[in-house]
């Protein structure tokens, strides 16, 4: 559902401006807004835009359209947003890929993650959990760890190579001192799918992803690698309450324009964003895919992204991970 370009025209008279304020921004949106999802339809980033959207078109006053621009670990939808008019008209979902491990995963990347995009707010965190096939006779991270030790290189399964899944491991491994290998799959449900059929021993997984193995006990809980416990997960300590001390590893998500977009329109966007987060209905939806609602103004999204970039980068440059 591509969008035509169009040149935004503020029309004079519309609106009354308040003092200060632009006429065009007092117009803003005065056509449907593009929101870019770098990944396919009925995936989770996609179910979580499509909720916001909904949920923000109601604000706004115009109908938010996902456009869905999968490939390249969020490369290609990064890439066209990157490069589209700064008027607010063009989102994007943009998540740990996007802004904080893909710029040290690349020689080459389309677009600068810290000075392409204007940052709107933070959406969700998808917790990760450490989880194993039941055969592994280990109910928590110390006889984890013993039983890693004894397998010298036990394998572990990823979504993909430069995953959040992959990244966390990576750090999990280093403050562990545990010697692991990786073997990356082409999404998280062919990977779950192996190591509850004991192709694999472990992994990281996303709560979405793992929430009904984990209840049927095809898999079994090690460990959140949260700050704190998860809901729906509560009998689930946290890696760190058994000993890896302020070990804490996210997949998270935020929503983005291109730079140079006005501040006035930001803000607008930002207040949309956090009204539908805090709705009941959108909040029951993100709860019953496992997912933990995080809301920010624009300053702290670009702090965090920030802040992730620079500690993903030590990982992946430590681990010596490189897609291309």
């Amino acid at each position: 559902m591509k969008l035509q370009r169009r040149h935004f025209l503020a029309l004079a008279g519309a609106s009354v401006a308040l003092p200060g304020t632009p006429a065009w921004a007092e117009t803003y949106p005065a056509r449907p807004v593009e929101w870019v999802v770098p990944y396919p339809a009925g995936g989770g980033t996609d179910v979580v835009a499509r909720t916001l959207a909904e949920a923000m078109g109601r604000k706004l006053g115009q109908t938010m359209v996902i456009n869905n621009r999968p490939g390249a670990a969020t490369k290609i939808g990064a890439e066209y947003v990157a490069r589209s008019k700064a008027d607010g008209y063009v989102l994007l979902s943009a998540d740990t890929a996007t802004l904080a491990a893909n710029p040290h995963l690349y020689g080459k990347l389309g677009y600068d993650a810290g000075k392409d995009f204007a940052p709107i707010g933070l959406t969700v965190r998808f917790p990760l959990i450490l989880v194993v096939n039941p055969s592994i006779r280990a109910t928590n991270l110390a006889e984890f760890l013993a039983w890693a030790r004894q397998q010298k290189g036990a394998s572990y399964a990823t979504p993909g190579a430069g995953s959040p899944h992959h990244l966390a491991t990576e750090l999990f491994a280093e403050q562990a001192r545990v010697s692991i290998t990786h073997v990356p799959y082409r999404g998280a449900a062919p990977a779950v799918q192996d190591v509850a059929g004991n192709q694999v021993p472990f992994m990281f997984v996303d709560t979405a992803s793992g929430q009904s193995f984990i209840a049927s006990g095809k898999l079994r809980a090690i460990g959140v690698a949260s700050g704190k416990r998860v809901t729906g997960f509560e009998s689930v300590p946290t890696l760190d309450e058994q000993g890896l001390k302020g070990f804490e590893a996210y997949a998270w998500q935020g929503l983005v324009v291109p730079a140079g977009t006005p501040a006035e329109i930001v803000q607008r966007l930002n207040a949309a964003l956090v009204e539908a987060m805090g709705s009941s209905a959108v909040k029951a939806r993100l709860q019953a895919l496992g997912l933990e609602a995080i809301t920010s103004s624009p300053q702290k999204m670009g702090e965090y992204a920030a802040a992730e970039r620079a500690k993903w980068g030590r990982v992946i440059r430590t681990a010596g991970i490189k897609v291309d």
